[in-house]
């Protein structure tokens, strides 16, 4: 049987891992904004390609029809889609605030809303990726941290409540990876530092037990993972994928490592 499964944020990054990673019993409809992103990875991998923004109720809503008219079944969604707007409460702007939960949150509420009574008919799956940012509070990133802490919660309680229905619902927090969205923040941490691409993200992860990012690649096994029969009893998970990040005590960092402040 041909699983069906929608991915969103598709066009780079983990989504078009997961689509790249996906086996050949899964049919996967990839969505998006941008044409030209979704069209390569759809050209690599076989996916298909649908623009949509999925902070749009009827954007959303056309993008599950579609899906279901086309292949007869829904059996999996991954809510990927996510933008970062840095700043703290009082440097954010009213409306970077509204478009970090619009498209962090209120997305993933749209998308299982959509979708919901297929994933219950088909006895499916709903993964979201969320960030270790949902489970530890990171400095300049409150709309980011609070949208993706709403979206984890978000989908404790599909678990909770559709779980019964034979629908489960879990969540990936990665930590670093190598995206489009992380290269540019190394950029903007790097080039006030003197640091390129890679140095930033060695310092970056200088305390992270792995010491380096993941790959795209390795976040989209764990979404692969929670999408299969393998993961069949697995339901309201939160699964980290950060290297060991969020294991370290921060009080206790300074007897392995000499911490020095930056100017700045």
């Amino acid at each position: 049987m041909t699983r069906v499964v929608i991915v969103t944020g598709g066009g780079s990054g983990i989504g078009a891992a997961v689509a790249r990673a996906a086996d050949d019993d899964t049919r996967v409809v990839i969505c998006g904004r941008r044409r030209s992103a979704l069209d390569r990875v759809a050209a690599e991998t076989g996916a298909l390609p649908i623009v949509a923004d999925v902070t749009s109720e009827q954007d959303v809503g056309a993008l599950v029809a579609e899906v279901v008219a086309s292949f007869g079944r829904l059996d999996g969604v991954v809510a990927n889609a996510g933008v970062m707007r840095a700043g703290t409460v009082l440097t954010l702007t009213p409306e970077d605030w509204e478009t970090s939960l619009r498209t962090n949150l209120t997305s993933g509420y749209l998308l299982a809303r959509a979708a919901l009574p297929h994933l219950i008919a088909a006895s499916g799956a709903f993964v979201a990726v969320s960030s270790i940012a949902a489970l530890r509070a990171p400095a300049g990133a409150s709309a980011y941290a609070a949208s993706k802490a709403g979206l984890t919660m978000l989908t404790q309680t599909l678990a909770a409540d559709f779980g019964p229905q034979g629908v489960r619902a879990n969540v990936v927090c990665p930590g670093w990876v190598r995206t489009e969205m992380a290269d540019e923040e190394m950029r903007e941490f790097g080039q006030p530092l003197g640091l390129g691409r890679e140095e930033a993200y060695a310092e970056i992860t200088r305390l992270v037990p792995q010491r380096r990012p993941a790959a795209p690649e390795e976040a989209a096994a764990a979404v692969v993972w929670l999408l299969s029969g393998a993961a069949s009893y697995v339901n309201g998970a939160v699964l980290t994928v950060d290297g060991g990040t969020t294991l370290l005590d921060p009080g206790t960092l300074a007897f392995d490592f000499v911490i020095r402040p930056r100017d700045g």
